[in-house]
């Protein structure tokens, strides 16, 4: 098993390569290491900590935060509330109160996620006094948090983050299972709709150009929006990088300044 999902992630990156958009090249051992780190972000993420997760994980430490914002957790396709193990830590080590949620069930449309991110907001906001959450999406977590914008508005959003998400869609979605996969496909009438509206609440995208999942990369990119990116990084290896960390904490950094108000 080991060894087929490491000649998977190595197509993923043939794949890429073959819908790339203009990125910076890498050196071979940068490359490699990129490679090397996507496939152990897997290993980790699928056979270590999400058939564990409720060991490694445990119920959100959700404590009163009236002065500031809570950080709600999305998760991205395929995955679970456990893809937030690393980086958690990292936001509530910050200072930060952190809250969790898993996209169920995987394969469905992703406006049927909108109320149950909306109940998890209610959730979230009557246990720890705060007035807003700052949404952070990885990969279709953006999107999940956008049609949430889309249909709720911002008033109970400060911000959202989104870090790797296929904003207009990724190639890759045309070999994808369920009706979520086939509305990230690109220039589907579903992301249409989506991008016929500007961010509903200040944006942050942080992403990749190496990004081995979304491609062409370009597709990352949401017009409007601020972004960052981070070279040489793959799209799971993201939960792990601690640039990604850095890149977010900096992205919170002026509303731990300005406070919620």
């Amino acid at each position: 098993m080991l060894g087929l999902r490491l000649w998977i992630t190595g197509l993923t990156y043939v794949y890429a390569w073959f819908y790339r958009s203009p990125w910076p090249l890498l050196g071979w051992w940068p490359a490699m290491r990129m490679v090397i780190a996507e496939y152990m972000a897997f290993i980790v993420n699928f056979v270590l900590i999400s058939p564990f997760e409720r060991w490694w994980m445990g119920a959100d430490r959700l404590r009163p935060s009236p002065e500031r914002p809570v950080l709600l957790l999305i998760n991205g396709y395929g995955c679970s509330r456990a893809a937030w193990w690393w980086l958690r830590r990292r936001l509530e080590g910050a200072g930060w109160v952190v809250a969790t949620i898993s996209l169920e069930p995987i394969y469905t449309s992703i406006e049927n996620y909108v109320e149950h991110v909306s109940r998890r907001i209610d959730e979230v906001l009557a246990a720890t006094g705060a007035k807003q959450v700052i949404l952070i999406g990885h990969s279709m977590g953006g999107l999940v948090a956008r049609a949430y914008l889309r249909r709720y508005g911002s008033a109970r959003v400060k911000r959202l983050l989104t870090l790797g998400t296929p904003h207009a869609g990724s190639e890759l979605a045309r070999a994808g299972i369920g009706e979520n996969a086939r509305q990230m496909t690109p220039g589907s009438a579903w992301l249409k709709a989506l991008a016929s509206e500007a961010p509903a609440a200040d944006t942050l995208t942080i992403f990749s150009p190496h990004d081995n999942f979304v491609m062409p990369q370009s597709n990352l990119q949401w017009p409007g929006a601020q972004s960052r990116t981070i070279d040489g990084l793959g799209h799971l290896a993201m939960l792990y990088s601690p640039r990604v960390a850095a890149a977010m904490l900096d992205g919170l950094r002026p509303l731990t300044e300005a406070g919620a108000d």
